[in-house]
């Protein structure tokens, strides 16, 4: 098992490497992570949107540092992309105190769990990304860990075997999910506080865009921030993703300045349209529109029919198109809207059944 490093708090010692007044070079952003890593608040002051989960978080925090006592219990749910993993990272600072961080797949037997569970020390965190895939046996050997802050160890086999309880110093798990239906009744129960993120409003993605180019030293007009925010489908790592490509764009093709031209022809490239739509998007509609129809149709039809995968579809692609209003799902399946008609310039199918 691969452990991951171990993040310090605030009053610990540790380099910074994300210059929090944005004062960085971004030349030394070696790959990917370290990029969303730069880019992160790290503080909660500094958190755009998600306002009312905001304030609950520093009541929770506040009422913490009061009685001197390790953080509850947190389980942050939500769809991929809306600062789960920001937030985790955020909470260990504001206490000054340390955070390690794994996730659900890579738990595959108790004995992958029980080195972050010896290591954690007093009122430390240990963030499980995707919770939800942790095994039956890793979740149950969490249980009194959560609980009453042991474990159980049994040490031989057969009629030699004996259980030697383990006590740990008091930590906080906080748990990331993006499909907590999936979570068991037992693992859920025991999250003393439990938060749902939602998607963000253009303007809030406008201030997320104006703040990291900022930091990336990297102009952009105001028009330009709102035409990577209204692409960005009400997600801070996709206006992120968006942002880093109009940079490179305007680099490459420009003088190095985000304008609104330059955003334009950037996702012309990509092919992005306005809304955000992207070609799997547009692939799944035309599918559902000239191949079934209109609909409905079942989502592993649609699926074979993309050679895309179902859960693919359910996940990345329809969570979006739902909320644009361009399909619906009865209990027949997906079926098409006419909003969705307009939006592509597509003439209704003959003998469809079409939502408006």
């Amino acid at each position: 098992m691969v452990r991951e490093p171990v993040i310090k708090g605030d009053d610990e010692p540790e380099e910074d490497s994300t210059g929090n007044g944005g004062g960085w070079d971004s030349s030394f952003l070696a790959d990917d992570a370290e990029y969303d890593d730069a880019l992160r608040p790290q503080r909660l002051s500094e958190v755009v949107g998600q306002r009312a989960v905001v304030e609950r978080l520093e009541v929770f925090l506040d009422a913490t540092r009061k009685r001197n006592e390790p953080l509850g219990h947190l389980l942050l749910d939500g769809p991929p992309g809306l600062g789960k993993t920001t937030l985790a990272s955020v909470l260990p600072r504001e206490l000054g105190t340390e955070l390690q961080i794994t996730s659900g797949p890579s738990l595959s037997a108790p004995k992958d769990l029980l080195p972050y569970l010896t290591n954690a020390s007093h009122g430390s965190f240990l963030f499980i990304d995707e919770i939800h895939r942790m095994p039956a046996a890793v979740e149950e050997f969490i249980y009194p860990a959560m609980e009453d802050f042991r474990v159980d160890i049994t040490l031989g086999e057969g009629l030699n075997a004996r259980t030697v309880n383990m006590k740990l110093q008091k930590f906080t798990v906080i748990g990331a999910t993006t499909r907590s239906g999936m979570l068991t009744a037992p693992l859920r129960d025991r999250f003393v506080r439990r938060e749902h993120l939602d998607f963000y409003e253009d303007l809030e993605l406008v201030e997320i865009v104006r703040r990291n180019a900022r930091k990336l030293r990297t102009p952009i007009t105001d028009d330009a921030a709102y035409e990577i925010a209204r692409r960005s489908r009400g997600t801070p790592r996709k206006a992120n993703n968006l942002l880093r490509w109009a940079r490179d764009f305007a680099t490459s093709k420009a003088d190095g300045n985000i304008t609104n031209d330059v955003v334009k022809r950037a996702f012309e490239m990509l092919e992005i349209d306005q809304l955000g739509l992207e070609r799997q998007d547009r692939r799944y509609l035309e599918a559902l529109v000239k191949t079934f129809s209109g609909g409905p149709a079942g989502v592993q039809a649609l699926g074979h029919t993309l050679n895309i995968p179902a859960d693919t579809l359910e996940d990345e692609v329809e969570p979006f198109l739902l909320r644009c209003g361009f399909i619906q799902r009865s209990p027949r399946g997906r079926v098409v809207t006419m909003a969705a008609m307009e939006h592509l310039n597509l003439n209704p199918p003959a003998g469809g059944s079409l939502f408006r």
